[in-house]
């Protein structure tokens, strides 16, 4: 996939957008500020992509999105079902958001309860519930971690139950907000290899650009609002115009 410098308009890579399909989404806040000008994006299955850019650029915003938390101007699909009102809750048992900050996605006195949460909530018998948490927590290593409370945790391993928590709804698509930011060298490592061993299709929006160059086969950049880079993460972490006019740095 060549590297596609956009501007006013988007050209789409080699993909159906079968996971995550982002037409022409415009948002501007209460102050007047203008976050989004008319991003377009598209994810397929398995696709796992960097979402980069300076600050302000306005990846947050567009994550805030993808689930329904803010409501712009566009369309949205996720796994072909559009993004409504009426489809809220479906939409976001499919689109799992795990926020920078872990202390904001962990509320319940145990691991165990902050991983139940979303599948109690979507009405699962006992059974089920028990058998996603256990899942879950297995897929971010951390199964011998469901009877402790969740305040007590390090933040990388608050990061791994925040990241369980969204993964015991089984959604389609995951959705992180630099997940590597305040960790130790090790816990970055644990993290990276988690991730990498993660079958799910991923969107991560991080500044880590080494995390990038080892771990995400495409990369989009965004600034001012918009899309205006996407394509092999090798070529454009080559493209040294490109990342200083951006605000990026070559890992």
């Amino acid at each position: 996939m060549p590297v596609t410098h956009l501007k006013n308009s988007f050209i789409a890579p080699e993909c159906d957008g079968d996971i995550l399909s982002v037409t022409d989404l415009h948002f501007a806040y209460p102050d007047g500020h203008t976050a989004l000008k008319g991003v377009s994006m598209k994810l397929c299955s398995g696709d796992k992509v960097a979402l980069v850019g300076p600050n302000g650029a306005g990846k947050s915003t567009l994550m805030l999105h993808l689930n329904g938390i803010l409501n712009g101007r566009g369309e949205i699909e996720i796994a072909g079902k559009r993004l409504t009102h009426d489809n809220l809750p479906a939409i976001r048992s499919m689109v799992g958001l795990v926020f920078q900050n872990p202390d904001d996605q962990l509320f319940s006195p145990t691991v165990f309860e902050d991983v139940a949460f979303g599948p109690l909530h979507m009405g699962l018998p006992e059974a089920e519930v028990r058998a996603r948490v256990d899942a879950a927590l297995e897929a971010v290593r951390m199964s011998g971690y469901r009877d402790r409370l969740s305040h007590h945790l390090s933040v990388g391993e608050k990061k791994r139950i925040a990241i369980a928590t969204v993964l015991s709804m089984k959604p389609s698509l995951l959705v992180l907000d630099e997940p590597s930011a305040g960790l130790d060298p090790r816990a970055r490592r644990t993290l990276i290899n988690l991730l990498r061993d993660l079958s799910i299709t991923m969107l991560v929006s991080t500044h880590d650009m080494k995390m990038v160059q080892e771990l995400f086969p495409r990369t989009i950049v965004m600034d001012e609002g918009q899309v205006v880079a996407d394509g092999l993460t090798c070529d454009i972490l080559e493209d040294e115009a490109l990342l200083f006019e951006h605000g990026l740095e070559k890992p």
